[in-house]
C-alpha cells in the first residue's frame, strides 16, 4: 500500500469517526433499551417492569409532595434520543413519567421536549377531555429536558432602491470614468 492510499483510508476513518460523534446520545441518555412503545405497554401486562427509553412533548406537569409526574405525547426518538422533530404527528401515545423531587411547571413547560429513562410501573387512568384512558406509568430515573431550538428565518439581502451608500452612491464614478470618458 502506498502513502497516498493510506493517508485517504486514515482521513476516511477519521471522518467517520467524526460524523459517528455528531449522533451520539448525551451520557444520560446513553444504553441499549428494548423496542417497547407505550402503545405495546398498554396492550399487554408482560412489559411491566421492563426498563425503556421514551419521549416527547409535555402535556402537563404535575409536582406532589414527594415526586413530580409528567403526561407527555410520545414520539419516536432520533439516534441521539431526543423526539423527532420532522414527524410531530407521529406518536405512539400517552404516557405518564413521574419521577421524586420537584420539577418547576414554568421550565417543564407545555410542549417543551423532554426524554425519561426508567421502568413500567404499570398503567394508569386518566381522563382527557370526556374520555378515559389507560396510560402506562414509568418510574423515571433519568428526566432529560432538551433545549428549545429557535428557528431564524434568513432572508436574501436586497438593497433599497432608495439605498444610498456615500462611497459608492450616485455621482461617483470612480477613476477614469466620468461623463467624458472615452472622448
Amino acid at each position: 500500500m502506498n502513502t497516498r492510499s493510506s493517508v485517504r483510508l486514515l482521513a476516511a476513518a477519521a471522518l467517520a469517526l467524526l460524523l459517528g460523534a455528531c449522533a451520539t446520545a448525551p451520557k444520560p441518555l446513553r444504553g441499549q433499551f428494548p423496542s417497547i412503545t407505550p402503545l405495546d405497554a398498554v396492550s399487554g401486562t408482560q412489559q411491566v417492569g421492563a426498563q425503556v427509553r421514551w419521549g416527547g412533548r409535555i402535556v402537563e406537569t404535575k409536582p406532589g409532595p414527594h415526586s413530580t409526574c409528567f403526561q407527555v405525547i410520545s414520539s419516536p426518538l432520533s439516534a441521539t434520543g431526543r423526539p423527532l422533530r420532522d414527524a410531530p404527528d407521529a406518536t405512539d401515545g400517552r404516557f405518564i413519567a413521574c419521577r421524586a423531587g420537584f420539577y418547576d411547571p414554568a421550565i417543564f413547560a407545555e410542549g417543551r421536549e423532554v426524554t425519561f429513562i426508567g421502568r413500567i410501573e404499570g398503567m394508569e387512568n386518566a381522563r382527557i377531555g370526556d374520555y378515559d384512558y389507560r396510560l402506562p406509568r414509568v418510574a423515571a430515573d433519568v428526566v432529560y429536558l432538551w433545549p428549545q431550538i429557535r428557528e431564524v428565518e434568513v432572508r436574501p439581502y436586497y438593497p433599497s432602491p432608495y439605498y444610498y451608500d456615500p462611497f459608492w452612491g450616485p455621482g461617483w464614478w470612480g477613476p477614469g470614468w466620468g461623463p467624458r470618458w472615452g472622448w
